[in-house]
């Protein structure tokens, strides 16, 4: 095999694990974006009831994520992958019966096991199939497949809503994920050669990748701030008189990330992780603080341009970080450290900018988080200079 082909990024196998990947979050987002309207239209239920339909999904894949790499290491990837997506399709299917608010409850928690360890799992496959070289490149093509997803899931849901019941958007989304478990078929997966034994005392290092931990506090204080943009940025448009102009900000937020980030990627490769990081995280601030003083559309707009290059540059570059400061037969690990503190982020921010938003305002909460973004450039700093070093020499002897 000649160099260019062991170089290649877009084969059969990686091509599946995007799709997988796509159909995974495209159900992900469609469902979140629709339960709450669910619960409040169909099961009667409060708009605090509309909430904990996200709450506890977050909440069960944020308590299984400490075990996903563990769950991985003893079942290896493949096997992992294909139970995980097809109880997430399960899952799916049960909304359709489902008349309940208890009940949903119950269902939401037990779907969010599944897309933790599914989602996990998928990104560690596909930092094994990317070479070494183009590792940046290829996980921003991966993160793409998220990226698009975002926009798409909750479009469809909300323009189909429209027409059809919400059983039936219910068992269509079940029927999209059953593709998604024939892509898996098709996703080649090396197992590593030696796998430790399983021990039947629980320690750190079977729950988390403490190489990684530092890189995860980084993407910690990102998640919080974008929690601002995922959770408030619909009322706060809304409060401001935008709110018909919410789903534009959405297309030009996601349009700024998908033709960035061939660009970013490339860059993380060639020039290191400092020549992306750095100039995404003040154009991440940048957007943030002109959110905070938009006005009308136009501004709104430029905020959610500025928000899509910088944050979109920087979830792939840290979930590439993580994974390279990780022995490769610990990829599962590396990958559920970094979503342990990245949920985290968007859990504990929406939280507490809801108490920030509610005392001080949005304008506020947008200032508020550009603050934390700029906080996070020294965290970064701290965090490289400590481990730029050990990193360096792991890719050489990857290479």
């Amino acid at each position: 095999m000649n160099q260019s082909a062991e170089q290649n990024i877009w084969t059969r196998p990686f091509f599946m694990a995007l799709l997988n990947n796509f159909f995974l979050f495209l159900v992900f987002y469609s469902l979140l974006t629709i339960l709450p309207l669910y619960v409040i239209d169909e099961l009667h239920g409060t708009e605090g009831q509309a909430g904990l339909a996200t709450t506890v999904f977050l909440l069960s894949a944020i308590l299984i994520r400490p075990f996903s790499g563990k769950i991985i290491e003893i079942l290896g990837k493949k096997k992992t992958l294909i139970i995980s997506v097809m109880l997430f399709g399960v899952s799916s299917f049960i909304y359709f019966w489902v008349h309940d608010f208890y009940l949903l409850m119950g269902v939401r928690f037990f779907h969010g096991i599944w897309f933790s360890i599914g989602s996990t799992v998928l990104v560690a496959i596909a930092a094994d199939m990317i070479p070494a070289s183009r590792k940046g490149e290829g996980l921003g093509y991966f993160a793409m497949s998220m990226n698009v997803a975002v926009v798409v899931g909750p479009f469809l849901s909300l323009a189909l809503i429209r027409w059809i019941p919400y059983a039936s958007l219910f068992m269509g989304l079940s029927w999209i994920i059953v593709i998604g478990f024939l892509c898996t078929f098709g996703i080649e997966v090396t197992e590593d050669a030696i796998k430790a034994e399983v021990s039947k005392r629980l320690t750190l290092k079977d729950l988390m990748e403490v190489k990684a931990i530092p890189i995860a506090l980084v993407g910690f204080l990102t998640s919080f701030a974008y929690s601002g943009i995922m959770s408030f940025i619909s009322v706060y448009a809304k409060s401001i008189g935008l709110f018909e102009s919410v789903s534009l900000f959405f297309v030009v937020f996601a349009a700024a990330m998908l033709l960035s980030r061939p660009f970013t990627g490339r860059l993380f490769d060639q020039s290191g992780p400092n020549a992306v990081i750095y100039p995404s995280l003040f154009i991440f601030a940048i957007g943030l603080l002109l959110l905070s003083i938009t006005h009308s559309v136009v501004f709104l707009l430029m905020a959610g341009t500025l928000i899509g290059l910088g944050y979109g540059a920087l979830l792939p570059s840290f979930q590439t970080m993580s994974i390279q400061a990780a022995p490769k037969r610990r990829t599962g690990h590396a990958t559920a450290t970094f979503f342990i503190f990245y949920d985290l982020g968007i859990a504990v921010g929406s939280f507490v900018l809801g108490l920030v938003s509610s005392e001080l305002g949005f304008p506020v909460l947008y200032m508020l988080c550009s603050g934390v973004v700029l906080v996070t450039v020294a965290a970064y700093k701290i965090v490289t200079k400590r481990r730029g070093v050990a990193v360096n020499q792991e890719d050489v002897l990857e290479l």
